[in-house]
């Protein structure tokens, strides 16, 4: 099985469609089971292609790519969190390469108003992967020590949601170093959660965001903060960092991440 995140920084970029067809590439070569995408956007006045879907949906994008390259079986889930720079409904995706037999978006935050960017929602989808159920979670929280929309809090309504019973993943953009000790990232741990990065038998890169991003303004050094837990013990191969200008290139202001393993 193989999962990837990233977190897009969509239609924040320079070249943005040459940088959608290379995730796309990506994608369709190494056929992931599922991708999780976070800041999803699309433009408010964009025409509708379907539901809420808008035809420069940057998740809807990858998808169309995948299916000129021949990779069909991908099914879209996406839904908006918030506005992001007045203009783009932002929000969160699952590119999933089975059948989704259901899927679900709440919001983990206080806020639910789209008009306030720090309302965060969570999307999942249910599928069967080498014939186990697997829950999957597209997550983009906030930050720890936010008095607004405490981190703690939004975790705490993740878990409220989370089908303890099955093997689920939390994929993301989680706002938490997993350098910094008693803040988001060990309460996540806290909760009985593995990050599948630091139980790989391999693993390559160390780092999903280098200097001063969006929210991230005083960082100077290369911190890793989008992540894939389990809530089980699977056993992993490999976790590598991509989308990171070493062998492959990069899409966004983050890197993203894919991990290998078995199950069943």
């Amino acid at each position: 099985m193989k999962l990837l995140t990233l977190n897009g920084h969509a239609w924040q970029e320079d070249n943005q469609m040459t940088k959608i067809k290379q995730v796309a590439a990506r994608i369709h070569k190494s056929r992931y089971d599922a991708v999780a995408l976070q800041e999803v956007s699309q433009h408010k006045d964009a025409h509708y292609v379907y539901d809420h879907i808008r035809n420069d949906n940057y998740g809807y994008l990858i998808q169309q790519e995948l299916n000129a390259l021949g990779s069909t079986d991908y099914e879209l889930v996406w839904e908006v969190s918030h506005y992001g720079y007045d203009v783009y409904e932002e929000g969160i995706a699952l590119l999933v390469r089975h059948p989704i037999q259901s899927s679900e978006s709440f919001y983990v935050t206080n806020s639910t108003s789209i008009d306030y960017w720090k309302s965060r929602k969570i999307v999942s989808a249910k599928c069967v992967i080498n014939e186990v159920p697997v829950r999957l979670y597209s997550c983009h929280l906030g930050w720890w020590g936010d008095k607004d929309e405490p981190y703690d809090t939004q975790v705490d309504v993740l878990m409220s949601h989370v089908n303890v019973e099955g093997l689920s993943f939390l994929l993301g953009d989680f706002n938490a170093s997993d350098e910094s000790r008693e803040e988001g990232y060990d309460y996540i741990l806290a909760h009985g959660w593995i990050d599948t990065h630091k139980v790989a038998l391999e693993q390559i890169g160390e780092e999903t965001i280098k200097g001063n991003i969006a929210g991230w303004d005083q960082n100077k050094e290369g911190i890793k903060i989008d992540h894939i837990f389990s809530n089980q013990h699977v056993h992993v191969q490999q976790s590598e960092v991509v989308f990171d200008g070493r062998t492959t290139p990069i899409v966004s202001d983050h890197y993203g991440l894919e991990v290998t393993f078995t199950i069943g």
